[in-house]
């Protein structure tokens, strides 16, 4: 199969330009899992927060977009359940699950789900599209993370946002400008190519 008719299918992510093969699906799963991992350790605390700016959130959402739903889930789901068992891959080389930003973490496994679903729909071929799925992405994220560092921490919803929301917002901003101009310009370059 030729790359133009990959880049011209509808439905196509990234990953499907490679070869198809189980081989190729685990090997994206696990790269995934280990990407997510290193970029975790690209850490700068945050005053006042028990959770750190990282590149976890934006390698789980380029991941997701990159692999689709199916594989972007299960490489999150390998990242998060491999960090539980005690590898320190988590941000600031954490690991296991009784820490109060683990909410982060499986918020990360849906929202790369669900980038995953918008990529299949043509989400990462265009710069407003892929802002708007980078938002969604985030806002899952931290709909899932900013509650579950008020239970972990007994701060109040307040409280939570204040220290594990708002102090992101910029960093989130740039990491989806980054996004924004890296996944479009990918599909540009292998339509040239085709």
């Amino acid at each position: 199969m030729s790359t133009a008719s990959v880049t011209s299918r509808p439905g196509a992510v990234l990953a499907d330009l490679l070869p198809a093969s189980r081989t190729r699906d685990i090997a994206l799963v696990v790269g995934g899992a280990a990407l997510t991992g290193i970029a975790a350790q690209l850490t700068v605390p945050v005053p006042g927060s028990p959770v750190p700016v990282s590149g976890q959130t934006f390698a789980a959402l380029l991941v997701g977009t990159a692999l689709g739903a199916r594989r972007g889930f299960l490489s999150l789901a390998l990242y998060a359940v491999v960090g539980m068992a005690g590898m320190p891959w988590f941000a600031e080389g954490a690991s296991g699950y009784a820490m109060p930003s683990f909410g982060y973490i499986l918020g990360m496994l849906l929202a790369a789900t669900v980038v995953g679903a918008l990529a299949r729909r043509g989400a990462d071929r265009s710069v407003l599209r892929t802002a708007g799925a980078m938002v969604a992405g985030s806002v899952i994220i931290y709909a899932v993370g900013v509650p579950y560092l008020a239970l972990a921490t007994g701060m109040t919803m307040g409280q939570a946002v204040s220290a594990g929301l708002v102090p992101f917002l910029i960093g989130d901003a740039l990491k989806a400008a980054l996004a924004m101009g890296a996944l479009p310009t990918a599909w540009k370059l292998i339509g040239r190519r085709g």
